[in-house]
């Protein structure tokens, strides 16, 4: 009988890019101008520089591209560094149903092997929409988390099948990636609770790991077929998942049409909250000076990510990208919150910081929802009580972001990070990108810095 793990393998080898839909090659597309926009200014985000000792300590030279470098790298080095700066800023899109980020580990391992093999455009939508799916699918099916950082322990699945559809392995190759795939799937939410830098790592590693289990599958190396099904496999050791839930509707509907965009470069569980604040600021002209405080109510699994105190001592970044409080008060204070809000001299600004103490968070536990909804109530001086209700995250289907919208924040992202496009090479690197379906070779996308 055929396990899941050689059924998603035999879907993957089959399926070209004329079997797929438009919009799940569209979502391909959407979010690879996505990700490598947020992938470029995180190449400058704290850690980003660190990592880059580390890996280049080991060694430069090979076919692959680093996003905002003119650096070529092996493809598990090149894999590493950009899925980290892809995860840098927690800017980029997000599956809601399985808390998964799936491009951030399977467009770097999927552009890897892409600039080694000199892929088409094409070929790169069709793996990025194959592994995406998968990705997808193996956060949906999951219905219990042990701990894991879902992102990576999902995403590396993703990552190795796409790796190996662009290797072009045949069925039982493919089954061996996603067996070395399950044999390397790591990364805990500590990082993530003590807020520390290894966490925007996790999904470069995992996306690493993709790379390394394609090209050991490549070369003979067996792995395990009974992959989430087994005794000691993914459902049993990671949470529990149902086998049927992964492969429902597969080659039917591509879940990688469902990931959210995301609006801010802030954890999705504050998106609903910075809506809702900045609705009410434009409505009500709120200042730093007008408002006595204030009160976010979001559900269980928000308050777990972004309800704790707000505390940037250790690490300002992270502490602001995870807290509802600095949300509320950075988005009163400034009126946005992009790039530019996420530097350490805006999270030191003392006027954010005095409101962000007034800002208080409250859970109703009846709320189910992981990144929606919220409740704001606002209270200001001359004794307005104010109210916005939040009901879908923004760059969802149910509130989505317009392609203006996207190009707009590509403009913001690419224009910071260690090497900042001027105008004129945003712009073209949004028409190559929009247009890669009819690129012929996908080594030669980056030559938009040259102009």
């Amino acid at each position: 009988m055929e396990s899941a793990s050689q059924t998603l393998a035999r879907h993957v080898v089959r399926t070209s890019y004329d079997d797929l839909p438009a919009s799940a090659i569209d979502a391909a597309k959407w979010f690879l101008l996505d990700t490598i926009g947020v992938a470029w200014a995180g190449t400058g985000a704290p850690g980003a520089d660190a990592l880059r000792r580390t890996v280049l300590a080991d060694g430069t030279g090979g076919d692959c591209t680093e996003f905002a470098s003119d650096r070529r790298l092996p493809p598990m080095s090149a894999a590493l560094l950009n899925g980290m700066y892809a995860g840098a800023l927690d800017f980029d899109g997000v599956y809601e149903k399985g808390s998964v980020h799936p491009d951030i580990v399977t467009l770097p391992a999927a552009l890897a092997i892409a600039d080694q093999q000199h892929a088409s455009g094409r070929d790169l939508l069709t793996a990025l929409t194959l592994g995406n799916d998968i990705s997808c699918r193996s956060g949906g099916a999951m219905t219990g988390n042990r701990g894991w950082f879902n992102t990576a322990t999902h995403g590396v699945f993703g990552g190795a099948a796409a790796a190996a559809k662009l290797l072009g392995l045949d069925a039982d190759q493919t089954a061996d990636a996603l067996g070395l795939a399950f044999s390397q799937a790591a990364g805990s939410q500590q990082a993530l609770v003590e807020k520390s830098l290894v966490k925007r790592m996790l999904s470069g590693m995992a996306a690493r790991a993709a790379v390394f289990a394609a090209l050991a599958a490549q070369q003979g190396v067996s792995a395990p077929k009974e992959v989430f099904e087994g005794p000691f496999g993914f459902h049993t050791l990671y949470g529990d998942g149902a086998c049927d839930a992964l492969l429902d509707g597969l080659g039917e509907r591509y879940e990688n049409a469902e990931t959210v965009t995301k609006k801010f470069p802030s954890c999705t569980a504050n998106h609903v909250a910075i809506e809702a604040t900045l609705a009410l600021r434009d409505a009500h002209d709120l200042t730093a000076d007008n408002v006595d405080g204030g009160t976010v109510t979001i559900s269980p699994f928000m308050n777990g990510l972004v309800g704790g105190p707000f505390d940037p001592a250790d690490n300002p970044q992270v502490a602001a990208q995870f807290s509802a409080q600095y949300s509320v008060a950075c988005a009163i204070v400034r009126g946005r919150l992009g790039i530019a809000e996420i530097q350490d001299d805006v999270i030191a600004d003392p006027s954010i910081n005095a409101l962000a103490q007034k800002i208080s968070v409250r859970v109703n536990k009846d709320w189910p929802g992981k990144f929606a909804p919220c409740d704001l109530h606002i209270r200001t001086v001359d004794g307005r009580e104010l109210d916005h209700h939040a009901a879908h995250t923004p760059g969802s289907p149910e509130n989505p972001m317009s392609l203006d919208d996207l190009k707009e924040k590509f403009r913001d992202c690419t224009a910071s990070g260690v090497r900042p496009l001027s105008a004129a090479q945003s712009d073209r690197a949004i028409e190559t990108i929009l247009g890669i379906e009819d690129v012929a070779d996908v080594s030669g996308i980056f030559a938009f810095q040259q102009l």
